[in-house]
């Protein structure tokens, strides 16, 4: 993107002086729009060095257009401009601008993103990510981000899908591996969240084939490839998984402050990792990708998760409970010493009894949920000896109860590796999955209707016509 423009700025408030007037420019043809954004990327670009030092100043120059009237009047017009200059653009100064603005009006406006899909963005993303990982950290950060909220919202066009190259998953993973030392690095989430959201994607074509997708088309999840053929290589992913899925559900079950925009993360999280783990504990190759002591932690957040979600998370306890049978019959802890034997018996009892403290903890017991657990409570192991009965008296089997609630992560299990802290971005479709307590305290409504899929797509969980 070439542009003339010459200026002589003595200070920062000039910069932001003249953007304002760049921007506030009436445009009566698409000529002069063009003219003005062209006006807009090039003065950005000139001066980025001197006045744009950080994440929000670059935020802060993609709302001075956002928020114009150049734009406001304009719309549908430039933000297709803009979309076709990141398939043309090589400059990475003016690429971080550009891919700040799709991001931040693509949270708002989910429009962009869509957009994005029908203009064939995606493999553009990809190949920038590849390539142009040494140009800036910020750039290369925002890119990742990009591509996880444009697949997000929608089914990729299955023509970009067969595009991804066995080379990019490994390149991502490969860079997890590489901060697996620093814990602090901003780069553990984002990527991992592409990975997530792109194993999503491959689930999505592969059980629920899209209209563009011909019958003789079958794609490979090479998310799931890459960890059958070099998951020991990889293993700081498997780790932080695990990591990640225990901290975002204890912000999904923890009483916390904020209410709407974590809680609305942490379940959609939930859910990609979920959808993940399931996949790698029916893969035969996969079975025992992940360390013996992080399986056992997982083991750990399950019993907290099950025994903790709400009643209005019902679907979500069934997904819990749909991983939970290959977790244990599948992975090494199937060998001895069993892990949590008499606590995973004891809850899985608790959570078909009928009457009592326990229908009134876990709800009236619904089909699927004796079916998710008579799945389970036939793993060979589990089935030896006598099933513990929950006590009989109210009060004891409240205290079990909160015994189980209790568990802890010994600190001997957990992975010295960490994901960084879970941003507040919003994060949609997700479901608000409160505490217990917390949809005592506010009455929250029931969100049963609302679990579903990142994509809104069929789940490959009803497979077998479960709900």
């Amino acid at each position: 993107m070439e542009f003339e423009v010459s200026y002589h700025l003595d200070n920062e408030q000039q910069f932001w002086d003249e953007l304002d007037d760049i921007v506030a420019a009436q445009c009566q043809s698409h000529g002069h729009i063009d003219d003005a954004l062209r006006s807009y990327f090039a003065f950005v670009a000139n001066y980025k060095g001197d006045y744009l030092h950080t994440e929000y100043d670059i935020a802060r120059c993609s709302l001075k257009l956002l928020e114009s009237v150049l734009f406001s009047a304009h719309q549908d017009y430039v933000r297709r401009q803009i979309i076709y200059s990141l398939l043309e653009e090589d400059s990475p100064d003016t690429l971080h601008l550009i891919v700040a603005l799709l991001l931040f009006d693509g949270r708002d406006n989910e429009v962009t993103f869509e957009m994005m899909n029908e203009a064939g963005i995606f493999p553009r993303l990809a190949e920038l990510i590849y390539e142009r990982k040494d140009d800036n950290a910020g750039l290369h950060r925002m890119l990742l981000e990009l591509l996880y909220e444009m697949s997000r919202i929608q089914r990729l066009r299955i023509q970009d899908l067969i595009q991804i190259e066995d080379d990019f998953i490994q390149y991502l993973f490969r860079v997890i591996e590489g901060l697996s030392d620093d814990v602090n690095d901003p780069y553990h989430y984002p990527i991992i969240r592409v990975l997530l959201i792109l194993n999503e994607q491959y689930m999505v074509s592969a059980h629920d084939p899209g209209p563009d997708q011909a019958p003789t088309i079958k794609v490979t999840n090479k998310v799931i490839k890459t960890l059958s053929t070099h998951g020991t290589a990889f293993k700081t992913f498997g780790e932080n998984i695990i990591l990640l899925l225990n901290r975002e559900s204890r912000l999904s079950l923890c009483t916390c402050q904020t209410r709407v925009t974590p809680l609305t993360k942490a379940s959609s999280s939930q859910l990609l990792i979920l959808k993940l783990l399931y996949l790698l504990f029916t893969t035969p190759s996969t079975y025992e990708y992940f360390y013996t002591n992080d399986l056992r932690v997982l083991v750990d957040v399950m019993i907290r998760n099950l025994l903790d979600l709400p009643l209005s998370a019902r679907p979500l306890r069934h997904t819990y409970l749909r991983v939970l049978y290959p977790l244990l019959a599948h992975t090494q802890l199937k060998h001895p010493p069993h892990y949590k034997k008499d606590e995973l018996l004891r809850l899985l009892t608790m959570m078909t009894a009928s009457g009592g403290v326990m229908e009134h903890h876990f709800g009236a017991v619904d089909e699927t949920t004796k079916r998710l657990v008579g799945r389970c409570v036939c793993v060979p192991w589990l089935k030896i000896g006598e099933h513990p009965e929950p006590t009989g008296e109210e009060g004891n089997a409240k205290a079990g109860t909160r015994k189980l609630l209790d568990v802890e992560i010994p600190g001997g299990m957990a992975s010295s590796l960490s994901v960084v802290e879970v941003t507040t971005q919003k994060e949609r479709p997700g479901v608000i999955t409160g505490s217990r307590q917390r949809d005592e305290d506010q009455g929250n409504p029931d969100l049963e209707a609302g679990v579903m899929t990142t994509t809104q797509e069929k789940s490959p969980f009803e497979a077998e016509g479960e709900a």
